[in-house]
């Protein structure tokens, strides 16, 4: 198997991983094709398991519970994005006062691509994605909006004061919890890694444990159907890895813009399209958008600053 090769069968063996851990996956008889197509297929498969299988046996990392260090710039390699091994990329590490010295100190803006993390008093820490608004309240140190974009929140539970994130007119309550949420285009979802959330306790009362996640539609009168998720996946924007199971292309290119500033357009003949599978965020960009149209199915064209996705 010539290197080309070799490195496109790598990249769809780590999107045959990443699938089998949800528990919902059920394209056995595709894998099986995928096998058969080639006979260095398994090797390289069974390797990135074995890979997966142990970093996932690692002792974890305690997290630090106040202070929050800079790390240098960097991004995951294409085989060792396993199980949160790699830490986030463009972190700057910044406490309350800090915020936003020209404006409002309690509202942090990033631009596409930057990543932050927000050391609160309490031990808490927010991360926030890239293209993303978040406000603070000095006078409510246990509450964060996300007015739009994605951050994960990693709570230090208090029984009587519990940490309360407000995303367009939806309250998530934590019980002791890390947890992902994302405002975009109406539509609020939250996903758990650790704990539980209490989603809008004045009204539809949805609980969300670790394993779990909801995406609810501003104005829905229907209860927010709670769906199961791999806990590995949860803010995998930190490290760059995204995970998706039949995700619009629009949703994908969105997040990519987000996480990466990478600049991608649907054309109107790849705006019905769908994608399944992983995306590692590679330091060489057009990789990163050369395997998204692969695994979709479409053509990536370069245009000016960015792609676009045609049939």
């Amino acid at each position: 198997m010539h290197e080309e090769a070799k490195t496109a069968a790598e990249a769809r063996a780590i999107d045959w991983v990443i699938r089998q851990r949800d528990p919902a996956f059920d394209d056995w008889d595709g894998f099986a094709d995928w096998l058969a197509e080639d006979t260095g297929h398994a090797e390289i498969y069974d390797a990135l398991a074995m890979l997966d299988e142990d970093l996932e046996n690692l002792p974890r990392e305690a997290e630090p519970s106040v202070v929050i260090y800079p790390e240098q710039p960097r991004r995951p390699s294409r085989r060792m994005w396993f199980g949160g091994a790699i830490a986030a990329a463009l972190v700057a590490a910044i406490t309350l006062p800090n915020i936003g010295l020209f404006g409002d100190p309690n509202r942090i803006e990033t631009m596409a691509g930057e990543h932050r993390t927000v050391a609160l008093s309490d031990g808490s820490k927010i991360e926030i994605n890239g293209a993303s608004v978040l406000t603070l309240d000095e006078e409510r140190p246990r509450f964060a909006r996300l007015k739009s974009g994605e951050a994960m929140f990693h709570i230090v539970h208090h029984d009587d004061d519990p940490f309360v994130v407000e995303a367009g007119g939806a309250r998530i309550v934590d019980l002791g919890t890390a947890f992902n949420v994302v405002r975009r285009d109406r539509q609020t979802s939250v996903a758990v890694s650790e704990g539980v959330v209490l989603y809008n306790p004045g009204r539809e009362k949805v609980r969300v444990v670790a394993g779990q996640a909801i995406d609810a539609r501003d104005g829905d009168s229907k209860v927010p159907e709670v769906r199961a998720i791999d806990v590995a996946n949860v803010g995998g924007w930190r490290s760059g890895l995204l995970v998706y199971n039949g995700a619009p292309l629009s949703v994908v290119a969105e997040d990519l813009k987000r996480t990466a500033g990478i600049e991608i357009d649907i054309a109107p003949e790849a705006a019905l399209s769908s994608f399944r599978g992983a995306l590692i965020i590679d330091k060489d960009l057009a990789r990163t958008v050369a395997d998204l149209a692969a695994l979709s199915g479409t053509k990536a064209e370069r245009r000016g600053d960015g792609w676009v996705l045609t049939r």
